[in-house]
């Protein structure tokens, strides 16, 4: 039978997050018309599911919780595969008074242990009491809960055949958790950031009011993953509480066939879709110019960035390479936001496109501060090493920002320090972790963010993580300018190299570039070495280590950004000193 997708125009007035808890805005966007739609990578439509039938749905598998006997506030674990069965069951918990917990399926198809690992921490971090997952995905979830103590682990198949429960629900209010959310760089020592129906409520009403500015005509498109912040609550949460349809493409589907993203927005004329910088880039590299010509993007007004550093060089060349499908390259939205503030804290100005600030990068890591380079330096001989940030807009208006120095003290505009906010969006904490809790989260409500960056007017600038700061000899080395220089060589590209200090043969920290290699030519790679080396020295006068790898080794996080946090501990368990620079590999 042919499925027929949700329509962009809905019957019922259209509300922006004024609820108190999901549940509630479920309950009123199911009066419409409006709901999912889910397509295969080949951009077949395979499953529709309208807010009414999602809320019928999810209320009869939340009868099916209630029969269990869970105490109020019990954890459920979801493997959060893009498929109708994550939304059921997640919003079957919002009404059977449990918290979710998305729990994230593997990047890719190796690493069958590692996996099981994961999972296994997060289900003992939240103490699960459920644990559900796709047939697919069920033996590694069975492999993770093994001695583990919870009531029921299964396939929906297998749970919906459980008995319902007549006793009336009684779903999460506003000061109860909404879910916990695992942050995406928690592999080893998962982190679950507590976020209540207030402050989530607080942080949708936010993106649509103020960010994104949300209306009745709109329409999303995602491939995202259900189990990272941005793809969740940015296009999970916020279409069920802005009323709106959106249309799915799984995120394994993108990485195979990015195309399908593009051909999806022009095929239902959405108007608002997000990624991440190197979402686009994947898009970019694979489109033929003749492509983009058979599409129509020009409905979509809303083209968001983040999750990551932002360089405006590849989305530029997006934006050329889609000139011809009718994209706006003042569609682009730059954002910045993370789980422990439910999702967004900022937003550019829409319509604006890329705004970039330009700046002495010898100047910051001397000094701290965000020194401007009018047009890039007029005398190229004479200018400074510079670095370009995109600006990433104002805050929401119920945060307050401050950036600090490392004696906590507040810094004035152009001085760059970490970034401390508070306000209504704010996690309650990590759960479990109270000592964690107390070093991020100070009692008077000011969150801790580890990001680095400057305020540039009322807008904020972010330049990297502190965590992933290089300290050599005194001297601040941000890794972005390591990899950057990486990128620059014909043999690399964007999201090639990855750059952190590690202890040397002496014990002393030495900075470390892992970079992955195309070519298979021994002397192609010497002279790949060499040049990053001398190029290194030359920039920013520091010896560098370079370590050639192959194709599809450098490490991400589950939400698929790069992490240079485990490039580093795998460089130091498995690296000998006395090895030569060029590691060979099958590419």
């Amino acid at each position: 039978m042919d499925l027929d997708t949700t329509p962009t125009t809905n019957t019922l007035p259209f509300r922006a997050a004024d609820f108190s808890n999901l549940a509630e805005a479920l309950d009123y966007a199911a009066q419409g018309v409006t709901g999912c739609n889910f397509y295969t990578g080949r951009g077949q439509l395979y499953a529709v599911i309208s807010y009414e039938r999602l809320r019928q749905e999810a209320r009869t598998l939340a009868r099916r919780f209630a029969g269990m006997g869970l105490e109020r506030g019990a954890r459920v674990a979801l493997v959060a595969e893009t498929h109708p069965d994550f939304l059921r069951y997640f919003f079957a918990c919002q009404y059977a008074g449990l918290v979710p917990v998305p729990l994230p399926i593997p990047i890719s198809l190796g690493g069958h242990q590692a996996y099981v690992e994961q999972l296994r921490a997060m289900l003992e971090s939240c103490k699960a009491a459920v644990a559900i997952a796709s047939t697919g995905f069920l033996p590694f979830l069975r492999e993770a809960t093994q001695s583990l103590d919870l009531r029921f682990v299964g396939n929906p198949g297998q749970f919906e055949r459980l008995p319902e429960s007549d006793c009336p629900l009684q779903p999460l209010q506003s000061e109860e958790l909404a879910y916990i959310q695992y942050t995406s760089g928690s592999t080893r020592f998962p982190r679950g950031v507590m976020i209540t129906q207030e402050t989530v409520m607080s942080n949708l009403a936010g993106i649509i009011r103020h960010g994104v500015k949300m209306g009745p005509g709109d329409r999303c498109v995602s491939w995202l993953p259900f189990y990272h912040d941005m793809g969740f609550v940015g296009l999970v949460l916020v279409p069920v509480t802005s009323q709106v349809s959106v249309d799915y493409l799984g995120t394994r589907d993108f990485a195979m066939r990015p195309r399908q993203w593009l051909n999806l927005i022009s095929r239902t004329r959405a108007t608002i879709s997000f990624g991440p910088p190197f979402g686009y880039e994947l898009v970019e590299r694979c489109l033929r110019p003749e492509e983009a010509a058979r599409l129509d993007l020009s409905a979509w007004r809303v083209a968001g960035v983040g999750a990551e550093m932002i360089r405006p060089e590849p989305l530029r060349r997006f934006a050329e390479v889609l000139a011809p499908s009718g994209f706006d390259p003042r569609a682009f939205l730059a954002c910045y936001g993370m789980a422990e503030c439910s999702l967004a804290i900022s937003f550019a100005p829409l319509s604006r496109g890329l705004a970039v600030d330009t700046i002495d990068a010898d100047h910051l890591a001397k000094y701290k501060e965000a020194r401007p380079v009018p047009d890039g330096g007029a005398d190229k001989d004479l200018s400074p090493r510079t670095r370009s940030f995109v600006i990433c807009g104002k805050p929401l208006p119920d945060f307050e920002v401050e950036i600090r120095d490392e004696q906590g003290r507040p810094l004035g505009e152009r001085q760059s320090g970490v970034i401390h906010l508070r306000g209504p969006s704010v996690m309650s904490g990590y759960f479990g972790e109270p000592e964690i809790t107390r070093q991020t989260l100070s009692e008077d409500g000011w969150l801790n963010t580890g990001d680095v960056g400057y305020r540039l007017g009322e807008e904020l600038v972010i330049t990297g993580r502190q965590k992933d700061l290089i300290i050599i000899n005194g001297r601040n080395i941000w890794p972005q300018d390591l990899e950057y220089l990486a990128e620059q060589q014909p043999e690399v590209r964007t999201g090639d190299a990855l750059a952190f200090s590690a202890p040397g043969p002496d014990g002393e920290e030495t900075t470390v570039m892992v970079v992955q290699c195309r070519e298979k030519d021994p002397a192609v790679q010497a002279s790949l070495v060499s040049r990053l080396k001398q190029r290194v020295r030359s920039e920013l006068g520091i010896d560098c280590y370079v370590e050639l790898v192959p194709l599809h080794t450098l490490p991400r996080t589950s939400s698929g950004k790069l992490s240079r946090s485990k490039a580093r501990q795998n460089f130091i368990e498995t690296h000998d000193w006395h090895a030569p620079s060029v590691v060979a590999g099958d590419n």
